[in-house]
């Protein structure tokens, strides 16, 4: 796994003109409450700036074309968060999801949700489910929010649902292969990311797509993620074109 610490950004977006770029980017948006204690804010102030990069880096991602685009957006861990935080991330999703359905009515984005939802407001739920549904038939990048989700709790419910399907009689113990846990995940049908990005300098995979990453490139930033930019994404998308993934090969 090829960890790659950065400095300053100062990459054009001229520059990442005829490089390959990965077909699906994942990216863990950490930093918020480190930015806003340096700032003399709240922790409320860190994720609302950081709600306004979510939204800029997933458009910049659509228009350079990206194919996949999954973001890290709250984990199964967040609810242990003081509460006023977690209300606050609350509002801030509804918020978004209100947005969603006006801006991406006539957009070539389809948004999606993986994690288990059911913990959410039923206002909440019904959102996502409608935004999910309004933009399925979109054919433009697919943008995965992670919400309520924990790459061991996907392993849990995929293997619980593997289990009925054994009890049941459907499949047999010669059936369960690598393909058949992917096709039980959250993400079936999507690719595994190729890069995977975490600002604020942390490294550590902090539960995110466990099963998926097996063979994904890692990319730390010190920047932290309300000041992350498209400058900052370009520098990682040059990076990543000159690793040779060999996938465990010579």
């Amino acid at each position: 796994m090829g960890f790659f610490s950065t400095g300053k950004a100062n990459v054009q977006a001229s520059d990442i003109s005829g490089i390959k770029l990965p077909e699906h980017i994942g990216i863990i948006m950490d930093g918020n409450g480190r930015w806003a204690k340096k700032r003399g804010l709240p922790r409320t102030a860190g994720h609302k700036a950081g709600a306004e990069t979510f939204r800029r880096i997933s458009r910049y991602c659509s228009d350079i074309g990206i194919k996949y685009l999954t973001l890290y957006a709250f984990s199964t861990e967040n609810w242990s968060r003081p509460q006023e935080e977690v209300n606050t991330l609350m509002r801030y999703f509804k918020d978004y999801l209100e947005e969603a359905l006006r801006d991406f009515a006539d957009d070539t984005i389809a948004l999606r949700f993986i994690g288990d939802i059911s913990r959410f407001s039923p206002e909440l739920r019904e959102l996502m489910i409608k935004n999910q549904t309004l933009s399925a038939a979109h054919e433009g990048m697919i943008l995965n929010l992670a919400m309520n989700y924990g790459g061991r709790d996907e392993l849990v419910h995929a293997f619980r649902d593997i289990s009925e399907k054994l009890l049941s009689g459907e499949i047999t113990k010669d059936d369960i292969s690598e393909k058949l846990i992917s096709d039980n995940l959250y993400t079936k049908g999507i690719p595994d990311p190729d890069l995977i990005i975490r600002p604020s300098g942390e490294h550590r995979t902090s539960n995110f797509l466990l099963w998926q990453s097996a063979y994904s490139e890692y990319y730390i930033d010190d920047v932290l993620w309300p000041d992350y930019t498209a400058e900052h994404l370009n520098k990682a998308l040059i990076e990543y074109s000159k690793r040779s993934r060999r996938f465990g090969g010579v």
